[in-house]
């Protein structure tokens, strides 16, 4: 009976740590400054997580085995903290990076004298280690259908009203949209075309950064995400025929969090600022 309790408490432990996502990241002799090689392969991992739901990140330091304890566990800890910040600067909610420790120096197995150089190389990284949450069974709920962002702009709007942009889903770290979301925007434009007494600031909102920081832009590598996400909605609607000259774009950094789950402060949000009678 034991032996049985023990196999299948084995088959849930690997079961359990086969959800877990890996990745590592190395660097060079005494360094804790990301090579451009290895970060591309980074935001690449960064990539692939976009529609995971998340548990917790754990971030790990490591050096080789060359140099004092104290030295390597200094190093192991910047290393890893390196890592942690390109992390925190590509949307991911922070308080997702549960762990991030300095491990210091792995000690050298040696199979040949030939691989020496090649285990220390391998032993000079920082491993990222994913969990996903646990999905459990989903209930449906009936709700009260909210009217649509279209269907506002089509109703009785107001000076100062702020409108949510609902369904306006952006590649994480990028300012340019998902496919499907270019509906949501064909649609709006549509209204916008027809209201020509609407003018109107569009305003670009980030989440997970650190205070009021705004997100870095994979594509540029500038801190400016918010606003290019705003650019992106202005232009697009200027494309569709929205009149420019009614129309400002701002980008709002994370000044403004909504206290809710990350992805609902990834938004983009139309504030109208006059209405001016056309005849």
């Amino acid at each position: 009976m034991r032996r049985i309790a023990y196999i299948l408490f084995f088959v849930l432990s690997v079961s359990f740590s086969q959800q877990n996502l890996k990745h590592e990241v190395y660097f060079e002799t005494d360094k804790y400054d990301i090579l451009s090689t290895e970060l591309n392969r980074l935001l690449l991992f960064l990539n692939q997580l976009e529609e995971l739901d998340i548990e917790k990140i754990s971030i790990y330091g490591f050096t080789d085995d060359r140099g004092s304890d104290a030295y390597n566990e200094r190093l192991s800890q910047q290393r890893a903290d390196a890592i942690k910040a390109v992390i925190a600067e590509n949307e991911f909610e922070e308080s997702l990076i549960t762990n991030v420790d300095g491990k210091g120096k792995i000690l050298l197995r040696i199979i040949k004298e030939s691989d020496v150089q090649k285990i220390r190389g391998l032993n000079r990284k920082v491993e990222i280690i994913v969990t996903p949450k646990i999905k459990e069974p989903e209930v449906v709920k009936t709700e009260n259908k909210k009217p649509s962002t279209k269907d506002i702009l089509k109703g009785d709007v107001k000076e100062g009203d702020k409108i949510l942009i609902e369904n306006l889903l952006f590649k994480t770290g990028y300012s340019y949209l998902l496919p499907e979301s270019k509906k949501v925007l064909d649609e709006i434009a549509e209204v916008l075309v027809e209201r020509k007494e609407l003018y109107f600031t569009i305003e670009g909102h980030v989440c997970c950064t650190q205070g009021t920081r705004d997100a870095l832009d994979r594509k540029t590598n500038k801190p400016n995400l918010s606003v290019a996400r705003a650019k992106y909605v202005y232009d697009y609607l200027a494309r569709k025929g929205v009149n420019p000259r009614r129309m400002r774009y701002m980008g709002m950094r994370r000044k403004f969090p909504l206290g809710g789950e990350a992805k609902y402060d990834r938004r983009v949000e139309i504030v109208i600022n006059r209405i001016v009678p056309v005849d």
